[in-house]
């Protein structure tokens, strides 16, 4: 089952807020006291009281002394005084905060000696077919090899990808905006440079899609939120200019979940090409649905915890997840700033790693980013890599732990939440317990294929109670949106999604937010320990790695491992369809990790695998 943000926490017992809620706990009470001005009048809050401040201390799991509540009043009055001067301030999505998250450990530096990319010789494909569709599901360096030689145009391509995309979006509900008379003009625009001997490289005339979050001047940007349908921004994202300077062709925003979270967006759910009747997971929903089916020659996604990784996984594409701070994210929406990262999503390694030349680098806005290089090398002997692996990943679990009993007098609703809940866990840990024999099937490749993997454990941290960092940012980053009441407006509003979420978030306090940083901290500089074993680690995708290493910024390439048997377990009939994942014929992903800024290392032996076993080739047989 393919991890997306609400599956994996809700699997993982969500943030673990329980207690340490004390100061958003306080506002609240207090609110609760709020007394009304004559109309028309701004609402004023009671003074914060003794009995207030107890109960907020009960709800937070603090112990308070009766003598130390008095003198804490004025100081929590003069404290929540100054939240209404910043609330005034005009904070768009687009303003960071006055910090900048740096994934690197003391003593860790990077490469900074840029060198002229290395991609693998021309491929097979030597004359183009009499009908381009034929070319849907060719690779970035396959399509470009043709474009270069004038064997099939930027605008025949362009066509094509986007009769596709007109074409299996009522099946797939994948796209948002299509950006047709933009694409077209730099369709025609590449064909002509081409022919006058003006080649930019590998991704020039080739269309591709934007997850929806990125912005394109004179195009809506819509967040797939409800209440954004209509919002514009008035600029390009770096990403979008660095593409329209390789010559790509943006011909499509695709859709991602609301706000960033799943694969459910204001006009629908899109769904997996390998199984409509599944979503396609999330929140780069529509980016790795649109690639898997041949509807774009590559697309752009974005990752804050499993974003790129599982929709990849479940559309059976393949998605670099860079370092954290390798590619501008400006002009994207912010979710989390200190965990956001954007990234290709696309049909083979070497795609990515194209994508990734022409995007990455410092553009002086995201202060994020730092001036390292990406040196990919098609002909790096990758039997030079030391390769270690998750050794836990791919052994079998322990016995399920069984769930605390409800509590007495629990309703009847509750009962069945359970009953679901108590479902989808047995269903998700047969369908891991059977996608484990992928995992060690490609541990026995690698072997065959002359690698030596060592075994390696993740450090022994706390970093599912470090994963409030994220709700307490994206809570930031959409504050007003809870402020104003206009998070009623988003798709969904079950416990497990953004608006609860939010809601929340306010309760963290500022100092749990400084502790689990420098607990991160601690987990960076293991994670780079780790790293000093093994250039590269292999890994089951749907494991903890997949927070471990969001929170610690390091790169991940996940590619497909084949596709699930006839034999493969499906969800109980309790589970609604559309919660499904899985079963006969489905994808399953495998997934490589580097150190920081060693995002080629894990690209060269993610390539050589697929070399080895084909599986990238493999992709979903949809109506004609």
């Amino acid at each position: 089952m393919a991890l997306d943000r609400r599956t994996f926490l809700s699997v993982s017992g969500r943030f673990g807020l329980a207690s340490t809620l004390f100061p958003g706990a306080l506002y609240t009470l207090a609110a609760q006291a709020q007394k009304q001005q004559p109309a028309g009048g701004e609402a004023k809050l009671a003074p914060i009281t003794p009995e207030m401040v107890e109960e907020a201390a009960a709800l937070a799991g603090v112990t308070l002394a009766p003598e130390y509540i008095q003198p804490m009043l004025d100081g929590l009055n003069e404290q929540r005084s100054g939240y209404a001067a910043i609330r005034k301030l005009d904070l768009p999505n687009s303003v960071a905060p006055a910090f900048v998250f740096d994934p690197l450990a003391p003593g860790e530096t990077v490469n900074t000696q840029r060198e002229q990319p290395v991609y693998s010789a021309a491929p097979s494909i030597r004359t183009a077919p009499s009908n381009p569709e034929d070319l849907a599901f060719a690779t970035v360096i396959e399509l470009g090899d043709l474009v270069r030689r004038r064997k099939v145009s930027s605008v025949a391509l362009t066509e094509m990808y986007t009769e596709r995309l007109k074409r299996y979006n009522p099946l797939l509900h994948f796209v948002i905006t299509l950006t047709t008379d933009r694409a077209l003009a730099q369709a025609h625009e590449a064909d002509a440079d081409i022919r006058r001997g003006h080649y930019r490289g590998p991704l020039h005339g080739l269309p591709w899609g934007a997850k929806d979050l990125l912005a394109v001047k004179g195009y809506p940007t819509t967040w797939g939120a409800g209440g954004f349908e209509h919002q514009t921004i008035d600029e390009d994202a770096t990403v979008v200019k660095r593409l329209d300077s390789a010559g790509a062709v943006l011909i499509a925003k695709l859709t991602l979940g609301a706000l960033a979270m799943g694969d459910y967006w204001f006009g629908g759910r899109t769904r997996n090409p390998w199984n409509p009747k599944q979503g396609s997971s999330g929140s780069s929903a529509g980016p790795a649905s649109a690639t898997s089916a041949g509807c774009v020659a590559f697309s752009i996604g974005s990752e804050t915890l499993g974003s790129i990784s599982a929709p990849s996984t479940r559309c059976g594409v393949t998605g670099l997840r860079p370092t954290f701070g390798f590619v501008p994210r400006t002009g994207a929406m912010a979710l989390s700033w200190t965990m956001d990262k954007l990234g290709p999503i696309c049909r083979a390694v070497e795609d990515c790693a194209a994508v990734l030349e022409a995007i990455y680098g410092p553009d002086g806005e995201d202060l994020s980013v730092r001036d390292a290089a990406f040196n990919w090398n098609a002909d790096l002997d990758w039997k030079s890599l030391r390769v270690g692996y998750l050794k836990k990943t791919f052994e079998a679990q322990e016995p399920a732990k069984p769930m605390p009993p409800l509590p007495a007098g629990a309703t009847e609703a509750e009962k069945k939440r359970r009953v679901q809940r108590e479902q989808r866990m047995a269903a998700y840990r047969a369908q891991r317990e059977y996608d484990r024999r992928y995992d060690v099937a490609a541990l026995d490749k690698l072997r065959s294929m002359g690698a030596n993997p060592i075994p390696l454990e993740l450090p022994d941290l706390p970093f599912e109670s470090m994963t409030p960092l994220l709700t307490a940012e994206a809570a930031a980053a959409f504050d007003q949106l809870t402020m104003s009441g206009r998070d009623k407006l988003l798709t969904r509003q079950e416990p497990e999604d953004w608006p609860n979420d939010f809601r929340v978030a306010r309760f963290y306090p500022a100092v749990e937010y400084i502790q689990a940083n420098r607990a991160r901290s601690l987990g960076i500089a293991a994670m780079t320990k780790l790293f000093q074993q093994a250039d590269v680690i292999v890994t089951s995708t749907n494991s903890e790695q997949l927070v471990v290493t969001n929170l610690t910024g390091h790169p991940a390439v996940i590619v497909p491992n084949g596709l699930r048997g006839s034999d493969a377990p499906v969800p109980p009939a309790g589970i609604p369809i559309d919660d499904q994942s899985g079963g006969p014929g489905t994808p399953v992903s495998i997934t490589f990790l580097a150190g920081h800024y060693q995002d080629a290392k894990a690209c060269s032996l993610a390539r050589a695998y697929q070399q080895a076993t084909g599986f990238q080739k493999l992709h979903p047989r949809l109506p004609k």
